[in-house]
């Protein structure tokens, strides 16, 4: 096998005119070795196999099964040419595979994942994109059950970004995000565009869910659901969750309480909207000030619908919901209750899994760290403390107790009774207890028999 370095070289040598043998010479080689380098029948740098491919007798069986399939995994196709007699390894067959362009490409699946982008002009005041963010592993003491979520509200036209974190990815927490983010962003454009999510439409057909209907017609909006397989559809958001996750997400520290992360995520949006943009004239401005001219309409009163989360009642009879605790009646520590908050009200309730009301709250303000408690919660509580507390001293636990006569007594009956009686031991047997217990005979057959053994005997 000729290096590159060995092919420049004979290359230039024949250029200059060395006979092919002069080149044999020269660089240590056969002078077959030079004429098939220099005619093209071997490539420098690849050495020519000694021994027959394995894949060689597979290769066409490949190509049909893949040309009818292009998705085929290959670890199926290695199970069928194996099972046919295959003898390489799983490697050397899929880089037979990839060296032969075996795969046929798909131009569906081209067309989705292309890395071209286009940029959709959109009016000011037109078009606000939705979309959740996932983050996972939420700090413990938020309370969340699994994943928290970030609810991100992006203008379109001006790239405005901001979110609302959430617990849950059902519909009333949808609603307060969506009442929370449209405050933030300054209104309500004339569109709202979202992905396939089922709180709002029905995945398979794009069409709104009918509880989904009346928020739209309360903020006055149009509605745009995104086509499926249209990758960066909703490009601004997609962009902002992207960013929000590596610049904020991945720096906060475990002892940030839910309050403080929000307030962390509303100063880093509002830091971003300092973002250099170009204006309509070609000149230099802001994403902020851009999000300023927008003609957004004010956001209206939010939809009252109830909020419904589940929480652990605490040793001291209190139940944690967005940084405050509120307190319930004594005798439901460890349980699952239910706190039920209506947007828009003041108050909440927190009910039993089975619906039992145990408590109605005015509610404080999110992350102000209140502690909640109802009078006569307070003096339920002290009631069952006290009651449980008396002035008799401890019982000494290191005081001799042995086994009483009572308890030797039994301990010897189970003895005798797994041992059975000894040998020579005598049964005394109380006859009268036996004569009580036995039932008389009685009956015909049993007179008969008596009789005739009585005949017999007397004959």
């Amino acid at each position: 096998m000729l290096a590159w370095e060995s092919y420049v070289e004979a290359q230039a040598l024949r250029a200059q005119g060395w006979t092919i043998s002069a080149i044999a010479r020269h660089l240590g080689v056969t002078r077959v070795t030079v004429r098939r380098y220099l005619s093209g029948e071997h490539t420098p740098g690849q050495r020519a196999r000694s021994a027959p491919d394995p894949f060689e007798g597979f290769a066409e069986y490949c190509r049909l099964r893949l040309g009818a399939d292009p998705h085929l995994w290959a670890t199926t196709l290695f199970d069928e040419v194996t099972a046919l007699g295959y003898a390489g390894s799983y490697p050397s067959f899929t880089r037979a595979l990839r060296a032969r362009e075996l795969r046929p490409a798909c131009e569906p699946c081209r067309s989705g994942k292309t890395s071209q982008r286009a940029v959709i002009a959109h009016p000011p005041g037109a078009e606000t994109q939705w979309d959740y963010l996932e983050l996972t592993d939420p700090p413990a003491h938020w309370g969340f059950a699994g994943s928290a979520f970030v609810l991100l509200g992006v203008l379109a036209h001006s790239s405005r970004w901001r979110g609302w974190i959430t617990e849950s990815l059902d519909q009333p927490h949808l609603i307060e995000g969506l009442d929370q983010v449209v405050g933030r962003l300054g209104g309500v454009t004339r569109r709202w565009r979202f992905d396939r999510m089922s709180t709002v439409c029905h995945p398979g057909s794009g069409r709104l869910t009918v509880s989904f209907g009346p928020v739209a017609v309360h903020y006055r909006v149009g509605i745009d659901i995104c086509p499926p397989r249209h990758a960066w559809r909703k490009g601004a958001v997609e962009k902002s969750a992207h960013v929000i996750a590596q610049r904020w997400w991945r720096t906060l520290a475990d002892d940030t309480t839910l309050a403080g992360a929000q307030a962390g995520l509303d100063r880093i949006c509002a830091r971003l909207d300092g973002r250099r943009r170009a204006d309509a004239d070609g000149g230099k401005t802001t994403v902020g000030a851009l999000a300023e001219a927008e003609p957004l309409r004010a956001a209206p009163a939010p939809l009252p619908a109830v909020l419904s989360v589940e929480r652990t009642v605490s040793e001291q009879a209190l139940v944690a919901f967005r940084g405050n605790r509120y307190s319930i009646p004594p005798g439901h520590t460890g349980e699952i209750v239910t706190v039920r908050h209506q947007l828009g009200t003041p108050a909440l309730d927190i009910a039993t899994a089975r619906g039992v009301a145990l408590a109605h709250h005015l509610r404080s303000p999110d992350g102000a760290g209140a502690l909640v408690r109802l009078d006569e919660h307070v003096a339920a509580m002290t009631r069952v403390v006290l009651a449980e507390f008396t002035d008799r001293a401890p019982c000494p636990r290191k005081h001799r107790r042995p086994p009483t006569a009572d308890a030797l007594a039994e301990a010897d009956r189970i003895r005798h009774a797994q041992a059975g009686p000894a040998s020579g031991e005598q049964v005394v047997i109380d006859f009268d207890a036996y004569a009580s217990g036995t039932r008389p005979l009685r009956g015909r057959a049993h007179t008969g028999e008596t009789s005739g053994q009585d005949g017999r005997e007397s004959s």
